[in-house]
């Protein structure tokens, strides 16, 4: 399957979350198989262009993708002074599924298989999430990310198949991805990328972790009928 980016639809879009209004980027591409949620980590947003290379990637690969802001314009700008969002896991784990809520409420994605993306302390909110909502979430990735935080009790709960990624340069970080590891009960899987840091910014690693992440939706998610 190989579904060209530019044939895709794509559309801001407004997700009610309590009070608050999140502003999303979805995009559609022909036939898509299954819908992939973003969390992002700590001081991003949907710009992150990051995410947005992955997201291109499972575009491509014929999966949708939302890449929405965890946090209202007014929020973020309080945490760029406190920082007191970016580490509200209970938070973000609840827009999470409020996002979840409003995308199988869109009359064109409500039979898509869902999975989530999560990189940093999104990680941890897509892992408390996928834990909540069980087999409605086929498939976790995490690029980076802090699942440790999500704590043993979600992560040991978690049914969806997921992929952890980690820098091999990320000193620490691994040793946190590799504890988290042993606490997930699901099917699961751990990449390092030779040489790679935190964000991924050496040449080619960013471009193994979308390839990964791909690769890891369509054999979890993606209906055998359209991977073929």
């Amino acid at each position: 399957m190989n579904t060209a980016t530019q044939d895709s639809t794509a559309r801001e879009v407004r997700i009610a979350a309590g009070d608050a209004r999140l502003y999303g980027d979805l995009v559609t591409p022909p036939g898509f198989a299954g819908l992939v949620l973003f969390a992002h980590g700590s001081g991003s947003g949907r710009h992150s262009a990051r995410n947005r290379q992955v997201a291109q990637r499972l575009q491509q690969a014929g999966i949708a993708t939302l890449l929405f802001d965890l946090l209202t314009a007014q929020e973020e700008q309080v945490d760029l002074q406190t920082r007191e969002h970016r580490f509200d896991i209970p938070l973000l784990t609840r827009r999470m599924q409020d996002a979840t809520e409003w995308a199988c409420a869109q009359p064109e994605l409500h039979h898509a298989p869902i999975g989530y993306f999560g990189a940093s302390t999104g990680s941890a909110a897509a892992i408390i999430a996928a834990a909540r909502l069980g087999e409605r979430i086929k498939a976790v990735v995490s690029r980076g990310g802090r699942p440790d935080l999500a704590g043993p009790a979600a992560l040991a709960a978690v049914t969806a198949p997921t992929l952890l990624i980690v820098g091999g340069a990320d000193h620490g970080v691994i040793e946190l991805n590799q504890e988290a590891l042993q606490r997930l009960q699901c099917d699961k899987d751990l990449i390092i990328v030779p040489g790679a840091t935190h964000l991924f910014e050496e040449r080619g690693a960013l471009e193994e972790v979308a390839q990964a992440a791909a690769s890891w939706f369509i054999r979890h998610m993606v209906p055998v009928e359209h991977a073929s």
